[in-house]
């Protein structure tokens, strides 16, 4: 008699099947072993046998399945128990591999919650804790990094995505007491956390440099400020729970001692804080393609066609064999760029290299745990299409795979490629 497969999500822990961990034994930091990064994480998801770690993947799903704005999570209601992980990190003394070790967990379980935590750490706290004045970073970076404030970061813009320099929002100087205030105008897009961060980053230009290019700074906006509004909230491919939307900025004024790093700075601050960025998209990508093979395997193994597990077939075990060799490779990637940002060493290559591979990986690894459910794949009562879903967003997050080999063939030759 042929077994009908699985009715459960078979990477959940009642599977007999052992998943595979997502960490390979790496010990980079002398601050911390590695298995203080993953006995805090399990405080968060317990990875081997809680019932907790089930109410994810089911919370995940209904989410998934839900189109509407009350579907996205609600940080601001749930933020100590969505970031609280962050603060811990941060107290303990982590490092930057600790955090891609989070994201890579949250994005295994729910995609869209590793995208709200990338996006506030790397993002929202990251210009904060690189430009941030001991001031600002007292006033806005201590409340984000506990857990109580979510961070958001505005730099996309309808005409400028790839483009970032090409940013139409302004901002122009008034004089006044306390040095005066800066009065911002204009929007942007596609921003993670849109409506539910308390405080955002954003970018506007300030004037021209001599060059005739656009200068351009960096401010802090609380999201109670005077003329601030959230616009459109998209409804996506996948990420369902994660809210993305535009921010609208009419007049909106912010005292002189919002200004993010020096004036003009902007530009190679977000440069360095997306370099970071695509650490965490990196390992968000990891995460999502090790969710897929962790549901392919055991499908395979319980799958029958013509008498025998589907897994015994060459044309699924090679697949199987590929993903699993693929997102190794890719894992080893993210996590050695984390390591040397650790180190303050120059990681921007080693960054666009990791998310580059591990984004693609992760579109092939999803894509092929669907053919390896065949017409179970297809449809929502497997996670796997969630999955594929989730992972595309990957190849574009913090600059798509096109800009990423930009970026690295620039480092490698020394020419301008264009």
């Amino acid at each position: 008699m042929k077994k009908k497969p699985p009715t459960s999500n078979p990477q959940h822990p009642t599977s007999n099947v052992s998943r595979p961990t997502l960490v390979s034994g790496i010990q980079p930091s002398g601050r911390l072993h590695l298995g203080n990064y993953l006995g805090a994480l399990k405080n968060f998801v317990d990875l081997q046998n809680s019932d907790k770690y089930d109410c994810y993947f089911f919370i995940a799903d209904l989410h998934s399945l839900t189109e509407s704005a009350s579907g996205r999570i609600n940080p601001k209601e749930k933020s100590k128990q969505i970031l609280g992980l962050t603060a811990d990190f941060i107290a303990a003394g982590l490092d930057p591999l600790a955090s891609a070790l989070a994201i890579a967990e949250r994005g295994r379980v729910w995609g869209s919650l590793g995208l709200i935590v990338a996006a506030h750490t790397s993002l929202g706290c990251g210009p904060l804790h690189l430009a941030g004045t001991p001031e600002q970073q007292q006033r806005y970076l201590v409340p984000m990094a506990s857990g109580r404030v979510i961070g958001g970061y505005g730099l996309t813009e309808s005409g400028a995505g790839s483009d970032a320099g090409g940013t139409r929002t302004t901002a122009r100087h008034e004089d006044g007491p306390d040095g005066g205030t800066w009065v911002i105008d204009g929007s942007k897009r596609f921003i993670t956390n849109a409506g539910q961060a308390g405080t955002y980053i954003v970018t506007a230009r300030t004037g021209d440099k001599d060059d005739g290019s656009a200068e351009i700074s960096a401010f802090i906006l609380p999201a109670d400020t005077p003329g601030f509004s959230v616009g459109r909230l998209e409804d996506k491919l996948g990420l369902h729970a994660s809210a993305t939307g535009e921010l609208l900025l009419d007049g909106c004024r912010v005292p002189a001692a919002n200004l993010l790093g020096a004036k003009g700075e902007g530009f190679r601050t977000f440069l360095k804080v997306l370099d970071g960025g695509r650490i965490s998209i990196g390992a968000l990508a990891v995460g999502l393609a090790q969710a897929a093979l962790d549901a392919a395997v055991p499908y395979a193994q319980t799958r029958e066609q013509f008498g025998r597990p589907i897994g015994s077939f060459q044309g699924v075990a090679f697949m199987i064999a590929d993903m699993a060799t693929e997102i190794e490779a890719a894992r080893s990637l993210v996590w050695k760029a984390a390591w040397l940002k650790d180190k303050g060493r120059d990681f921007g290559l080693a960054a666009a290299e990791a998310k580059l591979f591990a984004s693609e990986v992760s579109s092939r690894a999803t894509n092929a745990a669907i053919q390896v459910h065949g017409g179970y794949g297809y449809v929502t009562d497997y996670p796997v299409e969630r999955y594929f879903r989730d992972a595309k967003l990957t190849e574009i997050g913090e600059g798509t795979s096109q800009i990423q080999r930009l970026v690295i063939a620039r480092r490698i030759l020394g020419l301008r490629i264009v």
